[in-house]
């Protein structure tokens, strides 16, 4: 049975293709069969895809007309990662409400950032709920270091919807140069990104592999 995991944050320049990709990635690398669905305008995974060496662990490019074919999809792809656009919202974030099994809400710890996903965490909010106990919902912290005070700036913001931070994920060029080449830091030789992969391990087993 495929699992669909929706990569969303209204807010534009929040890291989603870079988790997007790093997720897909990693999927790969555990002999998963996985497509990545670039539901932005901007097509910055597709052309990530399109660097990546057929050397690599293959990730299949998914579109629209794919998926209209569900049947296709589902047995084609065990995981579906969906990059979603800035500002995705009302009938359009509802209907892909409907297709996911999780969202990751990757949230970098400035004013700026935590006022534009408020409105957004409430509406996961209302789905959570219908969801019941089902862990649905994961924020990552984004180019940042747990360790400090914007670190704890936004834990103390995301209390309020009871929402975790599962992981942060550092700001470094790591992430950066793998993307040059279509690579993750999965697709890395492991003593370039070992701190990097650590800070992975809560997420994925939150995601459930």
């Amino acid at each position: 049975m495929m699992r669909t995991v929706l990569v969303a944050n209204p807010k534009g320049g929040s890291g989603k293709t870079t988790l997007a990709t790093n997720l897909a990635g990693f999927l790969a690398n555990r002999n998963e069969r996985v497509g990545l669905w670039d539901l932005d305008d901007q097509q910055s995974s597709v052309e990530w895809l399109a660097l990546r060496s057929n050397e690599l662990p293959s990730i299949g490019r998914v579109s629209e007309r794919d998926y209209e074919d569900q049947g296709g999809v589902s047995h084609t792809y065990e995981w579906l990662i969906l990059d979603s656009p800035a500002g995705m919202h009302g009938k359009e974030f509802n209907e892909a409400l409907k297709l996911v099994d999780k969202v990751l809400v990757p949230v970098q710890p400035s004013i700026f950032d935590m006022t534009a996903t408020r409105d957004f965490l409430d509406r996961l909010m209302e789905e959570k709920k219908v969801r019941r106990h089902r862990p649905f919902v994961g924020i990552i912290g984004m180019r940042v270091d747990p360790r400090t005070r914007p670190a704890a700036t936004l834990e103390q913001f995301l209390a309020q919807y009871d929402l975790p931070v599962l992981t942060y994920l550092r700001d470094t060029m790591v992430y950066v140069n793998a993307a040059f080449t279509g690579r993750s830091i999965f697709d890395l030789p492991a003593h370039q990104a070992e701190r990097d992969l650590r800070q992975w391990h809560p997420l994925i087993e939150w995601i459930g592999t």
